[in-house]
């Protein structure tokens, strides 16, 4: 449990969701995962938190702000039926997931560390968080997140995320609240995004002998900053890919909304 819950507290939401989020025989059952490391598993399952009531889907990341009729970001994050073939929750956070921003041992790796926190980087003036599971993936797992920011404060995030990923190839550790773990073999990857510039890599993230092939994306649009990671939670090691589907469709929101 405690190596789930580091693993989760430096790639929040993935490992912990439950794997029947993309099984296409039980979606009226089935949990999404969920952004800040909670997830839905079948009850009784480790790490399972409480059940979610009907009210709290659809409502926004932070504690009880209804979407409808909230603020610009609420508006442009997913909500359940945007998206055909997944599912899409804004759950509590797991009581075993840490808080705040990982601190890593190199500095200029630092920005990679900020992303894996409960928000992209400390200048973030606001973030809504998702968890989004495919039922057309077998164990896809994808955590979405929408921040606002100064716009100034957003082209140079991406700026040292672009920086951080040519720099950190070798990887680097992170610590959030006395828990660590590592990430390995950081690469870049070519990922195209309809908004106005993007950086994505993947990771190899590991604590207490748990390791998970991890791909991010993080894109921006005009002042906000739409950030994207996925796994297979059904099989750890294997590559995964933030769908395109999922990333045209939250920067088409974003887009909508402002």
């Amino acid at each position: 449990m405690k190596a789930r819950a580091t693993l989760v507290a430096l790639v929040p939401a993935l490992l912990l969701a439950a794997v029947g989020c993309s099984n296409t025989d039980t979606p009226g059952t089935a949990k999404a995962p969920d952004p800040k490391g909670s997830a839905g598993p079948a009850s009784g399952a480790p790490g399972a938190p409480a059940a979610s009531t009907p009210a709290a889907e659809g409502t926004a990341g932070r504690t009880g702000t209804p979407k409808s009729g909230g603020t610009r970001l609420e508006r442009s994050a997913l909500e359940q039926g945007d998206l055909d073939g997944y599912q899409i929750s804004a759950q509590g956070k797991n009581p075993n997931a840490p808080d705040g921003q990982p601190q890593a041992d190199r500095k200029a790796c630092q920005p990679l560390a900020d992303v894996m926190g409960d928000k992209p980087d400390p200048a973030a003036r606001e973030t809504v968080n998702r968890g989004i599971g495919s039922q057309k993936q077998v164990g896809l797992a994808v955590s979405a997140s929408v921040s606002s920011y100064a716009e100034s404060d957003a082209k140079a995030l991406i700026a040292r995320l672009k920086d951080a990923v040519a720099a950190c190839a070798t990887g680097f550790t992170a610590t959030v609240e006395k828990q660590s773990g590592s990430y390995r073999e950081v690469r870049s990857a070519d990922y195209r995004t309809s908004g106005d510039e993007s950086v994505s890599w993947t990771t190899t993230a590991a604590a207490q002998g748990v390791s998970a092939l991890v791909h991010l994306v993080v894109a921006r649009e005009g002042d906000t900053v739409v950030r994207l990671m996925a796994l297979n939670v059904a099989a750890a090691g294997q590559k995964a890919q933030v769908p395109q589907e999922v990333a045209d469709k939250q920067l088409e929101k974003v887009r909508r909304a402002g």
